[in-house]
């Protein structure tokens, strides 16, 4: 696990965003998985996004006229594998240690219940490269450290790469390595 450390404005969520294929950059050449990505088009980045990349935001993003469960299964709907894939939701939900709360709404979760389902949503199609923007910006102290604690858990039992941008240092003190960002530079990083 990574952190991307920095204050705002530092170039955090615009570096999420290049790795993410969401934007491309000016120049450089950006890889997923071995495949240059800055030059495809966006047909192809999306196949990219949908299959190498989970996102998790700041907000959890979640849709709130359906329940936890439906929100995990998203991204099997979107790349067709609704049918195939049913008990992925379920088993994902579990791993996050929320499977009695699949048939609950957003409304009805706590603001780190509803995260963990967010996160659930981001690696229930299984991607190599996990990005999460300030994912514990609206937490308090002790679930942000039960979000980190979780992408520790989830790297081990994945082999995911996780890519957590934050301002909170104490948090990225949990990450194996941490990349200080300051005006859209690296200025600084280092393992444990």
């Amino acid at each position: 696990m990574v952190a991307l450390v920095g204050s705002s404005g530092s170039g955090k969520t615009t570096l999420l965003s290049l790795l993410g294929c969401l934007d491309r950059p000016t120049r450089g050449v950006i890889r997923v998985q071995g495949l240059e990505v800055q030059d495809l088009r966006e047909r192809e980045l999306t196949q990219v996004r949908r299959k190498q990349i989970g996102f998790v935001f700041q907000d959890s993003a979640l849709i709130p006229t359906i329940t936890a469960l439906e929100n995990v299964g998203l991204p099997l709907s979107f790349a067709g594998k609704s049918g195939s894939d049913v008990e992925a939701p379920r088993l994902m939900l579990a791993q996050v240690g929320l499977a009695e709360k699949g048939t609950r709404y957003p409304a009805e979760l706590s603001g780190g219940e509803r995260q963990r389902v967010a996160i659930a949503r981001a690696l229930v199609h299984r991607p190599s490269l996990l990005l999460a923007d300030e994912p514990t910006g609206n937490l308090d102290s002790e679930n942000g450290h039960r979000i980190f604690a979780l992408f520790r858990e989830l790297v081990a039992a994945h082999r995911l790469c996780v890519l957590v941008a934050t301002h909170n240092v104490e948090l990225a003190g949990m990450a194996d390595r941490r990349v200080y960002l300051r005006d859209g530079r690296m200025v600084n990083g280092g393992s444990g």
